[in-house]
């Protein structure tokens, strides 16, 4: 009887693997990169099986092996209870990313101006709410760029001091 297949359908984890194996043969075997990373084989078969949630320590250690910085961010947004607010990176192309970050930065004069005039008075009453929920979404999205243009350049130049 053969032996039945654990590939899971889609982990963030496995894929990060896979993609890191094609540069290093080590990460194509759960076993081999147990001995890379230091996790138990098995703990990474059901990570990778959605069988349980990695711990962050784990995280760091798949993204760091791997070099899926990622992998953290995934982990934060998705995982964390403290990290729900985390911006969910979804972008892996620089092109795309500096596309993001022009269109973003058309936005912030509209923005600033906007906000000079809700604020010129010192407050900020309940008619000019939605204004100030425009400008925080605007922020947020900028503050994803920059999150996005951090875990490119770490993917392609190692962590930044």
């Amino acid at each position: 009887m053969g032996k039945s297949s654990t590939n899971p359908p889609q982990n963030v984890y496995r894929e990060a693997r896979l993609k890191a194996s094609q540069f290093n043969d080590r990460f194509r075997s759960r076993e081999a990169t147990a001995e890379e990373t230091g996790i138990d084989r098995t703990r990474i078969a059901r990570i990778e099986l959605n069988a349980l949630n990695p711990y962050p320590e784990e995280v760091a250690l798949m993204a760091d092996a791997y070099n899926a910085p990622q992998l953290r961010n995934y982990y934060c947004h998705n995982t964390c209870p403290l990290g729900r607010d985390v911006c969910e990176i979804d972008s892996d192309s620089i092109d795309r990313i500096s596309l993001s970050a022009l269109s973003s930065f058309r936005k912030i004069g509209v923005v600033k101006e906007l906000l000079l005039d809700i604020t010129e008075d010192g407050v900020i009453d309940e008619s000019e709410k939605g204004d100030l929920d425009e400008i925080i979404a605007t922020l947020d999205g900028v503050a994803k760029i920059s999150e996005q243009l951090k875990c490119w350049r770490e993917r392609h130049f190692g962590k930044g001091d």
